[in-house]
């Protein structure tokens, strides 16, 4: 369904560092993910963890049916598309879909999710 939370991913700068914070915190396990991440598996919301964002605020990324479609509605409605496809090559998109983080017009940052095609 279109605008369901499809998942929340937490950036932080060293990830192993952050695997054994959030691992030790919540109880959740870990496996490796696309683009060098994690995948968090939780009771609920589904979840991923990656390097290299040092104070980064979690995102939470929003399910849609055509990602190309909703970035333009972003924009359309003032926003912005902050990196245009950060799931990498085809191969990847494949297996994760497809990703694109936001921002609303007022700044507040988020993510759009297309599943894989299948």
């Amino acid at each position: 369904m279109t605008g369901e939370p499809a998942f929340f991913e937490l950036g932080v700068e060293d990830y192993e560092k952050g695997k054994a914070f959030y691992g030790a915190l919540f109880g959740w396990d870990f496996t490796p993910g696309p683009d060098h991440g994690y995948e968090i598996s939780t009771p609920g919301l589904p979840g991923g963890i990656h390097g290299g964002d040092k104070g980064s605020a979690p995102y939470l990324f929003f399910l849609v049916e055509d990602i190309d479609a909703a970035a333009a509605k972003v924009q359309d409605l003032g926003g912005e598309i902050v990196d245009m496809d950060v799931s990498g090559d085809e191969a990847q998109q494949a297996e994760s879909g497809r990703f694109k983080l936001c921002r609303d017009d007022q700044g507040s940052p988020f993510g759009l999710h297309q599943r894989p095609a299948g």
